[in-house]
C-alpha cells in the first residue's frame, strides 16, 4: 500500500474528503514550489499534485500551460523537481503525486522513474497520457514499489474501458468531470453525479473529480458523490502573482485562504 491509500483509509473513518490541490513546479521558481506545497498541506489539503512541465501539455487549459511555459523558460528540470520533493519528504511534508505526460516517464526510463519517484518520498503518479492498452507492466511496477498509479476516466470514456482503467489504477481514480480542458467553470456538468455514481459502483477505489471545479460551491457538489476534488487553474492562477518577495508573502497567504474555504467546503 502507498501513503496515499492509507490517507483515503484514514479520511474514510473520519468522514473527511479529500482536498487536491494542484501545483505547477518551479513556476516561478522551485523554492517558491516548496513554500506553496507547506502551505496548501498546512491549511486544508490532503496531498498534493504536482505537475511536471511539459512543452506539449496534454488536455491543460491556458493558465497551466502558460505556468509550464514560465517554468521551461527558467530552466526547470525533472532532476532539479526530484531534489525539491526530496527535500520535503526529508521534513515530513506529504503526501504528494506527480502529474507526469507519459512521454517524460517513457523517455527518462519506466524503471528508473518509479524508483526514482520512490527515493524522493512521492507517492505515485497521475498519468494522463498513458494508454490504459500499456498500462498493466506499468502499473504492476508502481505497486511492486508501493507507488500510486493513478489514471483518469473522462465523461466520453467507454464503459468496458473505464472498468479496465479502474482495474489498473490505485490510490484512486481521477474522475474528469468536463469533455475539454482544464480550467475555471462557472457550472459543473449536470451528468457528473451520474457518471460518478456509476463509476463508484465499479471499483473500490476513492474517486476524485478534477477539471473546472474553482469555487467552495462546485467543490461541495463534486463531494456529495466522490471522495475528493482536485483543484488546478484556481490554486496556478494566484501563484503566477508571486513575482516579489512581497507579493510572494501575499499569495500565500491568499493560497492558505482559499485552500480552508475549500476544504471547508468538503466537511
Amino acid at each position: 500500500m502507498s501513503s496515499v491509500d492509507d490517507l483515503f483509509a484514514d479520511l474514510k473513518r473520519s468522514g473527511r474528503k479529500a482536498l487536491i490541490p494542484f501545483v505547477t513546479a518551479g513556476d516561478p521558481d522551485l523554492a517558491f514550489t516548496a513554500d506553496v506545497i507547506r502551505t496548501l498541506l498546512k491549511h486544508g489539503g490532503s496531498l498534493c499534485e504536482i505537475g511536471i512541465p511539459y512543452s506539449d501539455p496534454i488536455a491543460d487549459g491556458p493558465i497551466i500551460q502558460a505556468s509550464y511555459t514560465r517554468a521551461l523558460q527558467a530552466g526547470i528540470r525533472l532532476r532539479d523537481i526530484w531534489h525539491m520533493l526530496g527535500q520535503l519528504s526529508s521534513t515530513g511534508v506529504g503526501p504528494c503525486v506527480t502529474m507526469v505526460s507519459y512521454a517524460i516517464v517513457y523517455r527518462y526510463g519506466l524503471e528508473t522513474y518509479v524508483a526514482e519517484a520512490k527515493q524522493r518520498g512521492v507517492a505515485g503518479m497521475i498519468v494522463p497520457d498513458l494508454p490504459v492498452d500499456e498500462s498493466e507492466k506499468f502499473s504492476q511496477l508502481c505497486r511492486q514499489h508501493d507507488l500510486s498509479l493513478i489514471q483518469l476516466v473522462t465523461p466520453t470514456t467507454p464503459r468496458d474501458r473505464a472498468k479496465r482503467i479502474a482495474a489498473n489504477s490505485s490510490g484512486f481514480l481521477y474522475y474528469v468531470s468536463v469533455a475539454g480542458i482544464t480550467g475555471e467553470r462557472r457550472d459543473l456538468p449536470t451528468n457528473l453525479v451520474e457518471n460518478v455514481a456509476w463509476l463508484k459502483s465499479q471499483t473500490e477505489l476513492p474517486i476524485c473529480i478534477g477539471f473546472g471545479i474553482s469555487q467552495p460551491e462546485q467543490a461541495r457538489l463534486a463531494a456529495s458523490v466522490a471522495d475528493g476534488v482536485i483543484v488546478g487553474s484556481a490554486f496556478v492562477r494566484r501563484m503566477a502573482e508571486a513575482t516579489t518577495p512581497l507579493s510572494r508573502a501575499k499569495t500565500l497567504d491568499e493560497l492558505a485562504k482559499f485552500a480552508r474555504e475549500l476544504a471547508e467546503s468538503l466537511q
